[in-house]
């Protein structure tokens, strides 16, 4: 810093050396320190909103990286629920089927964790709105795996039982009926031969002469025996398990009590005309979750395609039934 100054004197017409203070100094210290904290500071503000520091530039390469292996993450979900969303499917419409099973509801299937609340902890991080995405997605493909899991137990459980199944199912006509001659009237709605009105025929007739066997048509437990002079007259119901019932009724006589255990094939009783009958017949039916079931889609032990195609035409065009 220069220690004068010289300032014009226009009577000698000379420049002449002015001698500074100690103020002037420390004024013009000041300014020139003032003047550099000021462009100091214009210059930090300038880079900071313009480039990045070396921590700024750190972090920012962690953020990029996070969301990268995010968006990896979700990738791999989407997959994940594609192939559960196929394993479902076949389970519902493959598996359960063939083992009757009732499908899993997609309610169940669906389910969720609660509210909002429970990813309150993550609102604070970083991408906080993709972090909770992904930890419902998570929670969410958790909990339809494991009820997948649930399902699969069930249906191991059923297929370790399926050869029980098989034999257990109602799958033989209840009488000899070989050449399809003792097919009466079907499943549906059909004039009642008594009261003339339209009713609906829940089981199949056969005709037969009295005295007729009639057979179990599949492994089960006899669960009523019972006789009355009216509406199925002398009937057996036999309990199968796994939902399955059948009733034989209108029978002469029975050869069987409740609680016997029977196996396919098994004489139960005889082809009557008890209670509210027109003619010696069997009136035969199936029932399945207490609900009857049209008898002429379970006799796939005996006939061949073309045996049920003629059973369907010849039951079905039958207007009248015999009870």
């Amino acid at each position: 810093m220069a220690m004068y100054k010289y300032k014009y004197n226009p009577r000698t017409v000379k420049y002449e050396k002015v001698k500074l203070t100690w103020k002037d100094k420390l004024l013009r210290f000041m300014t020139y320190f003032a003047a550099t904290l000021v462009l100091g500071l214009l210059y930090n503000l300038v880079f900071s909103a313009f480039f990045d520091t070396p921590k700024e530039k750190e972090l920012m390469r962690e953020n990029k990286q996070l969301e990268l292996q995010y968006e990896i993450l979700n990738k791999k979900f989407d997959l994940v629920e594609k192939t559960l969303q196929d394993l479902q499917q076949r389970d519902n419409n493959i598996y359960r089927v063939i083992f009757e099973t009732e499908p899993i509801p997609s309610s169940v299937r669906e389910a969720g964790f609660g509210g909002s609340e429970r990813y309150s902890e993550l609102s604070d991080l970083d991408n906080a709105q993709l972090v909770q995405k992904t930890a419902k997605r998570l929670d969410k493909l958790s909990k339809q795996l494991y009820v997948q899991s649930k399902s699969y137990d069930q249906i191991i459980n059923k297929a370790e039982k399926h050869e029980e199944m098989i034999a257990s199912i109602p799958a033989i006509q209840p009488i000899s009926n070989k050449d399809l001659t003792r097919t009466a009237s079907g499943y549906g709605w059909r004039i009642h031969p008594i009261y003339k009105i339209k009713k609906f025929h829940d089981g199949m007739d056969f005709t037969a002469p009295t005295g007729t066997k009639v057979y179990a048509t599949g492994e089960g437990v006899v669960e009523t025996v019972k006789s009355s002079y009216r509406g199925y007259g002398k009937r057996v119901v036999i309990d199968h398990g796994f939902g399955y019932k059948t009733r034989y009724a209108h029978l002469n006589s029975f050869n069987v009590r409740q609680g016997q255990k029977v196996s396919r094939g098994d004489v139960v009783g005889y082809v009557g005309n008890s209670g509210l009958s027109t003619a010696p017949h069997l009136h035969y039916e199936v029932l399945k979750n207490n609900e009857t079931v049209n008898p002429v889609h379970y006799y796939f032990n005996e006939l061949s395609p073309e045996q049920y195609r003629k059973m369907i035409f010849i039951s079905s065009n039958s207007g009248q039934s015999f009870d």
